[in-house]
């Protein structure tokens, strides 16, 4: 009992020591997106947006968008409590968007906490997620770097915009970093697209064999009634001969 007790005080001892110190590396503003972020396409992602404090809320969430990358569309998804900002800058180089010019982008989101009291904002022990549709995502870009400015009730602030430099360790305040996966065949950057149009295909198919085997069992079906009657038929007349002879 002794042994086994010492094991579990290790065990215990060596989860809490991996807890304590991963928890500041997973306890920062994050970016993710909601499916796949395909290169040339539209996608949804979410800023996810944890509270570090014990004894005060984050009240705004600041996110500047890549001006090396710039995106034309992005629109936030209504966060209930929080009301979101959309700032837009003039490009020094015009974008081309669907065959129009397009002269401005978005530079920044804010969004503020609009609740009172213990509902104002992410208090100690929540996070939020802050999901927005963004595209055309770029399609000479691996990733894109946001940075973001995360304010608290108290009046600190943090700010997230250290970039994670390639074979180095995180740093203590990393930037959000959204990886892109490859182009798709589909401009929309939707994945299911194709799997959608597989499966309309698939069940066209299986309407039209469905039908085709319908129309097969109702020829039969016919063809069995009038071979029955014609049995029932032949059966009434060998018996009136039978009786006349």
């Amino acid at each position: 009992m002794k042994k086994m007790s010492r094991a579990a005080l290790v065990g215990a001892a060596a989860v809490s020591s991996v807890v304590l110190v991963s928890a500041p590396a997973f306890a920062h503003v994050s970016v993710q997106p909601e499916g796949t972020a395909a290169k040339g396409g539209y996608a949804v992602v979410d800023f996810k947006v944890p509270n570090e404090r014990d004894d005060a809320a984050t009240t705004q969430l600041e996110v500047a968008f890549p001006t090396d990358h710039p995106l034309a569309s992005v629109m936030p998804e209504p966060v209930p409590g929080w009301k979101a900002v959309v700032t837009k800058s003039k490009l020094d180089k015009p974008l081309t968007l669907h065959g129009e010019k397009i002269t401005e982008a978005v530079s920044k989101v804010t969004w503020t906490a609009t609740g009172s009291g213990d509902a104002k904002g992410i208090q100690p022990g929540y996070f939020q997620k802050f999901p927005v549709s963004i595209g055309q995502l770029p399609t000479d870009a691996d990733q894109l770097v946001f940075k973001a400015i995360q304010t608290y009730d108290n009046k600190q602030v943090v700010r997230w915009i250290e970039p994670q430099q390639k074979g180095q360790e995180e740093p203590e305040n990393p930037a959000p970093t959204l990886e892109l996966s490859a182009a798709t065949d589909d401009e929309h950057g939707a994945s299911g697209a194709s799997a959608t149009d597989d499966h309309k295909e698939t069940a066209a198919a299986s309407s039209d064999t469905s039908s085709g085997s319908d129309t097969t069992a109702r020829v039969l079906g016919i063809v069995g009634i009038a071979v029955g009657a014609a049995g029932v038929a032949f059966g009434v007349l060998a018996g009136r001969r039978r009786t006349n002879s």
